[in-house]
């Protein structure tokens, strides 16, 4: 059965951090739908001044983040001690289960090019230890497609394996596609399946799908990718839904209020972070 789009959402120009401007194009209006997909912002421009402010230092609590540029560097340093940067086609991953403080930087370059994702975690896995790491591009399997190729970011792909998630899975693809080419993409039949137009405009599951558009799909074997008059860069990321209760406040998403109200006593008591090290 043929995956058929249910919703699709292009957001909207907003800016976070010290000055970021961005595209927001999931939040917490898009929840139930997108679910476990919480957030998701996009990134694209030339002109440094867009960007270079950065995310100072801030927590979070409940979820992880999943940065992918395609384009351009992004640096990382938080409460654990972890100081890192990825830059063009690499990935940078953060759990912040129980909490952690971190900032992101964003050096100037050509062209910013990418996309934030936030992950909800399950209740179970809410308070795990906070954890970061990045996926560099020589562990990120490039598969050549009859009409493209396919970055295994993170999950499986066929006979492929590449950063396998340690609480949800999920498979997330860079998807490059010629133009007037298409691509018909297998999917496990029951998880949550969200697509996003990085580059280009596109024919998907039969509809028209403007650049930079999230679109969240029904349930099925496999979608259908189609190029238009221009190459395209498309992100596919399948999870599992996990259709439990969301209280989120800012950069902390929890399952109830009692548990929102917590995290930021936490913050206001300076008990927030439980596991640090000292620089």
């Amino acid at each position: 059965m043929e995956r058929k789009i249910i919703k699709q959402v292009q957001g909207f120009k907003t800016q976070d951090g010290a000055g970021v401007n961005l595209v927001r194009v999931l939040g917490n209006q898009t929840v139930e739908e997108f679910d476990p997909f919480l957030m998701l912002d996009s990134f694209d421009s030339i002109n440094p001044s867009d960007y270079t402010a950065g995310f100072p230092m801030h927590p979070h609590r409940g979820i992880e983040t999943i940065s992918y540029l395609y384009r351009g560097y992004m640096t990382h340093r938080d409460s654990l001690g972890n100081e890192d940067m990825i830059s063009d086609g690499e990935v940078q991953w953060m759990t912040a289960g129980s909490g952690i403080l971190h900032e992101e930087r964003l050096p100037a370059a050509e062209r910013l090019l990418g996309v934030q994702l936030w992950l909800n975690l399950p209740r179970k896995d809410k308070m795990v230890v906070p954890a970061y790491c990045s996926i560099k591009n020589n562990e990120i399997k490039e598969i050549e497609l009859e009409n493209g190729k396919l970055r295994l970011l993170a999950g499986k792909y066929e006979n492929n394996i590449g950063y396998l998630s340690k609480y949800l899975p999920i498979d997330y693809y860079d998807i490059h596609l010629f133009k007037n080419c298409s691509f018909k993409l297998k999917t496990n039949k029951d998880s949550s399946v969200m697509l996003f137009t990085l580059i280009g405009d596109a024919n998907i599951a039969g509809k028209f799908v403007r650049e930079k558009t999230a679109i969240k799909l029904s349930k099925g074997e496999y979608v259908e990718i189609k190029a238009l008059d221009n190459d395209i860069q498309v992100l596919f990321i399948s999870s599992k839904e996990l259709n439990e209760p969301i209280a989120w406040g800012g950069p902390i998403v929890m399952n109830t209020r009692e548990e929102l109200k917590k995290a930021f006593d936490d913050l206001n008591n300076g008990t927030f972070i439980q596991t640090k090290i000292s620089y």
